[in-house]
């Protein structure tokens, strides 16, 4: 009896650990092993020789990137081995989301800001122009010196931005302003700046907007991009533009106080331990793919961390969100999580008003993902057909497996040394396969990866400068007194 109750409390013990995350990975994961997916294995060894000898950095968020771009590849080839295309409209919904997301979101918008139209007067918006809703100007700008050269050599340009403006008029502005200033956003439009609001420039330029009325030109102004002549547009030249951009100030407003009416009445509220969480999922949006931690919290549900790295992932490469976020201050972070907070209250009234992505349109975004995911595969040569077809491939699906697996092992090594163009895996086919098929990167071997690596290329290091040839500058010996000109 003692036996078998000692046996059971074992038992319970041995449960309760694995069912931790790191109990489970020590027990089950290769010591050797940096990543899986699929049917395979990146070693440690493996992703220390491909980075070895090249001038990738030693450094825990490269060895991350490559393990997860090898992850895209295996899982990309997984699915070329297997047939499958993706060619499937489900999974190209689940693979788009958030461009389908986009386009109800929009026609959401689009029918509630007709509520916000309100009736504009035009008879009153010459006087509102004059009186500085919105500002209109042109402007002649000579640069200042950098810092560092003479204070007379900017004293030389203040005078003859100053003689410009005692002799430039209204007739001859856009011309000078062609011909002469220093601004290359206007210059060609003969310094012309459009329509704006108030606050959009620097205060001193918006002051010496102000210091003339309609149609007047300013003394010179100084900033800190140097010395303008400012001319104030009158109404007339602008009116077209004043009555649309008088427009989108007032729908701005509006737009303005209706989310911040949502958010209010969905009781949003921000974690304390939230800007961590997405600056942390910033630097590695795999690591959060499933992690159910919660973010914020509303009326309608949680906004997760996986939800937060789902969102993440959607922002294009070029836009740097992610860097962004990485480098933002906790102030600027709050706003982001509200920002995505409010688009997980859009799309909850969308889901409510029963608003979908009209069929034809939903198509096209399929076709999109369709030609996306066959043009990548392609691109590795991991295409069903190209697999299919190979020598090597054939019939047989586990021979197909090994093909993808070699050519992917190959174009990496390639790739590392330069010798091949990168293939970008767009973000929604990654969502989708690390959603159909299985994958993961090994945190711990990251490190080994790391470590393995550093020894391999301080040896590539050691064997390359021995074979340098000697070098024929005069050394002096290191044994010699002072003075002495004595060389080895």
């Amino acid at each position: 009896m003692t036996r078998l109750r000692l046996a059971s409390t074992t038992l319970v013990l041995v449960l309760g650990l694995a069912s931790c995350e790191g109990f489970r990975e020590a027990m089950t994961a290769h010591v050797d092993v940096v990543a899986r997916a699929g049917s395979q294995e990146l070693t440690v060894d493996k992703l220390a020789e491909m980075m070895g000898p090249t001038d990738v950095p030693l450094q825990p968020e490269a060895v991350r990137t490559l393990a997860q771009l090898w992850v895209n590849y295996q899982l990309l080839g997984h699915a070329g081995a297997l047939g499958d295309s993706l060619h499937d409209p489900k999974t190209a919904d689940a693979a788009m989301w958030s461009t389908l997301a986009q386009q109800r979101m929009q026609t959401l918008y689009e029918t509630i800001s007709k509520q916000w139209a309100t009736p504009l007067d035009p008879s009153t918006f010459e006087q509102r122009y004059n009186d500085g809703e919105l500002l209109a100007a042109s402007h002649i700008l000579l640069a200042k010196q950098p810092e560092g050269i003479s204070a007379t050599a900017n004293d030389s340009i203040k005078r003859e931005a100053e003689r410009i403006a005692r002799t430039v008029t209204s007739a001859t502005f856009a011309s000078v302003a062609r011909a002469r200033s220093e601004d290359p956003g206007s210059k060609d439009r003969g310094g012309d700046y459009g329509v704006f609001a108030p606050g959009t420039m620097v205060p001193e330029f918006d002051a010496g907007i102000r210091s003339v009325r309609p149609g007047g030109i300013s003394q010179v102004v100084e900033t800190q991009y140097g010395y303008h002549i400012i001319r104030r547009s009158t109404y007339d030249e602008i009116k077209d533009k004043f009555a649309e951009e008088i427009a989108k100030t007032g729908n701005f407003a509006a737009e303005s106080t209706y989310f911040a009416d949502i958010e209010k009445a969905a009781n949003v509220q921000v974690k304390s331990s939230a800007m961590k969480m997405v600056k942390a999922i910033a630097e590695d949006v795999d690591a959060y793919r499933e992690d159910k931690s919660v973010i914020a919290t509303s009326r309608t549900g949680s906004l997760t961390a996986a939800r937060m790295a789902k969102w993440m992932g959607a922002f294009p490469p070029q836009s740097r969100i992610r860097q962004q976020v990485a480098q933002a201050p906790d102030s600027i972070l709050d706003g982001f999580v509200k920002s995505i907070m409010r688009n997980e209250l859009l799309l909850h009234t969308a889901d409510s008003a029963k608003i979908d992505v009209d069929s034809t349109e939903k198509e096209n975004v399929r076709q999109a993902f369709y030609n996306g995911a066959l043009r990548t595969m392609t691109a590795l040569n991991l295409a069903p057909s190209q697999l299919r077809e190979a020598p090597e491939g054939g019939e047989d699906a586990e021979a197909r497996q090994r093909l993808a697996a070699t050519r992917i092992s190959e174009y990496m090594t390639r790739l590392l040394r330069n010798e091949v163009d990168f293939v970008q895996v767009p973000e929604p086919l990654v969502v989708v396969l690390r959603e159909k098929y299985e994958s993961r990167v090994v945190p711990a071997g990251v490190d080994r990866v790391l470590a393995a690596a550093t020894k391999l290329r301080a040896a590539a290091d050691s064997a390359a400068n021995a074979a340098l040839p000697p070098t024929s500058v005069p050394m002096p010996d290191p044994a010699a007194p002072a003075g002495d000109t004595k060389r080895p």
